[in-house]
């Protein structure tokens, strides 16, 4: 497994942006796939934003349009900009690395994002 390290939550207000960066302890050339899931209060963790080795991305339909997910392969780095943010985006974001497929067996800490009204 990969060690994932998470960073930029915080508190911003609704029609902001947030950057949020998941540093990987190895190279990330070598994982299949990364991806950020959120999860709020009473609410089932969801997946937000995926990015494949191949460079292919996807997006929860809440988010096309404003997230957007990339990489830095020589920092080990995954990123998730996130504009023009809303109060129902207010959740813990994980970062997430999978070495086969989309099957995701290293996770991180998590960091709390959270948008005022």
């Amino acid at each position: 497994q990969v060690q994932l390290v998470e960073s930029g939550g915080g508190l911003v207000q609704a029609g902001g942006s947030l950057r949020l960066s998941c540093a990987a302890s190895g190279s990330i050339l070598s994982l299949s796939a990364m991806a950020w899931y959120r999860q709020a209060p009473g609410k089932q963790r969801e997946l937000v934003a995926i990015i494949r080795s191949g460079g292919g991305t996807d997006y929860a339909d809440s988010v096309k349009g404003r997230f957007t997910i990339s990489r830095d392969n020589a920092k080990n780095t995954v990123y998730l900009q996130m504009n023009s943010l809303k109060p129902e985006d207010t959740a813990v974001y994980s970062c997430a690395a999978a070495r086969r497929g989309v099957h995701f067996d290293s996770w991180g800490q998590g960091t709390q994002v959270t948008v005022s009204s």
